[in-house]
């Protein structure tokens, strides 16, 4: 019986049996060794215990520092052991008498079936590709246009810059801005997410429309950090910091019903967070436009807050270096 359990752990597509150890001090040096990254102990008398209708517990002690190999690895291993033991129960009540149908049901008197809708691989990369891919994008853009943005702090730089208003500079940047990342948001989620097999339900037009507000508020965010920071190394190091904060208030690795209320208001004010969820929707979930209205509402939102913020501060600094050179011609007269 033992070495049946080891045959049908072996044969799950989650575990392999690396090898077989006579006691739990080698087992643990093996893993020490990570020669193996777990130990399924059976106890002695196993058959014995199961022949007699006594439970016989194993012991499963897997690596949890991965959390979701850890999760597939205990999920297999409790499969076999359930469907096993059903066995064992169905074969003892047949024994007694009992009709082989009565006795299959009563062994597994609720089957579950599960059945992943918008997940059907049950994959890592199928859950989380789709939401990294956005904070990627979002995070080379933060950085890239907050860069750009401190270049051009130096006097030199502005007295070659056109004598534009601030509104007409921030709709000029927006439209570079977006004519730059379109293709890159189009690399990011069409064409990669086609490549790597993650299943599409909605219309790509559908993600194009998210990406639009999202890209303008990106950069509008970028543009009103670099006006306020001015300084490029600055820029770089806070933005990069903020990737994995990013990341976790986005709501799909860490679970968004763990969060408390007060960091889920904070997190609307980041662009990748409504652009995950809405993008997520449109095109894994089959979801329609109007069923993620709120998202888009909220990125034009933020599109247009993070604008004004940027024209404020840049037109203060601009009417305030036009002072400083009205001041120091006076004072050449």
């Amino acid at each position: 019986s033992s070495r049946d359990l080891i045959r049908r752990i072996d044969a799950t597509p989650d575990v392999a049996v690396a090898m077989t150890q006579p006691d739990m001090v080698s087992a643990e040096r093996a893993v020490h060794a990570r020669e193996v990254s777990g130990i399924l102990v059976i106890p002695q008398y196993f058959e014995r215990d199961v022949l007699h209708g006594r439970a016989s517990p194993i012991a499963l002690y897997a690596d949890a520092s991965y959390f979701l190999i850890y999760q597939r690895v205990s999920g297999a291993v409790n499969g076999v052991a359930r469907t096993m033991g059903a066995e064992v129960e169905a074969a003892r009540l047949i024994g007694a008498g009992v009709d082989t149908g009565l006795a299959a049901a009563a062994s597994d008197p609720m089957p579950l079936t599960a059945i992943a809708l918008f997940n059907p691989q049950g994959g890592y990369a199928t859950y989380v590709l789709p939401a990294a891919l956005i904070l990627i994008l979002q995070q080379t853009l933060l950085i890239g246009v907050g860069l750009i943005e401190t270049s051009t702090n130096s006097p030199a730089q502005k007295q070659q810059e056109p004598q534009a208003g601030a509104i007409q500079t921030l709709l000029g940047k927006w439209l570079a801005y977006l004519i730059i990342e379109t293709p890159a948001f189009v690399l990011y989620l069409i064409i990669l997410p086609y490549l790597c097999g993650i299943p599409r339900l909605g219309p790509f037009i559908w993600v194009l429309v998210l990406a639009v507000p999202f890209i303008l508020a990106v950069s509008g965010l970028a543009m009103a950090v670099a006006a306020a920071m001015r300084d490029p190394l600055a820029v770089q190091l806070a933005l990069a910091a903020c990737g994995l904060p990013f990341f976790l208030l986005a709501g799909f690795a860490w679970p968004n019903e763990a969060i408390p209320e007060g960091v889920k208001m904070f997190a609307i004010f980041i662009p990748s967070t409504s652009a995950i969820d809405g993008i997520v929707r449109v095109s894994q979930m089959g979801a329609m436009l109007s069923d993620v209205r709120s998202q888009v509402l909220t990125l034009w939102g933020l599109a247009l807050l993070y604008g004004a913020i940027a024209v404020a501060i840049n037109a203060r600094r601009a009417a305030g270096y036009r002072a400083a050179l009205a001041r120091s011609a006076t004072v050449a007269d």
